[in-house]
């Protein structure tokens, strides 16, 4: 009895150490990730101190978070054209 009391213990407290391990492994690799963000003249240094698969995987990225602001934008302004133009319409149906 009290044997299996023990191993289950050991086991619950071997659980969340694993968890804790894991927990904390995850929190490195995001902080890792976001070394550099953005570059300008005086950074110009660190862009060229990157890798070259870093500075495609950057540039990469970039690319799809303009592409991603592109295409939200472009919603919003049909989203408004359509209402602007239901405006107009209805305008016009009642000037007549």
């Amino acid at each position: 009895m009290l044997l299996k009391l023990v191993i289950i213990f050991l086991f619950i407290i071997s659980f969340l150490n694993l968890r804790y391990f894991f927990k904390l492994n995850r929190k490195q690799k995001v902080f890792k990730s976001k070394k550099l963000i953005t570059f300008n003249k005086k950074n110009l240094n660190n862009w060229m101190n990157l890798t070259k698969k870093e500075r495609y995987n950057l540039s990469k990225k970039d690319s799809v978070d303009y592409r991603d602001r592109r295409k939200l934008l472009l919603e919003e302004i049909r989203k408004e054209y359509k209402k602007i133009s239901r405006e107009n319409a209805a305008r016009n149906i009642k000037k007549k």
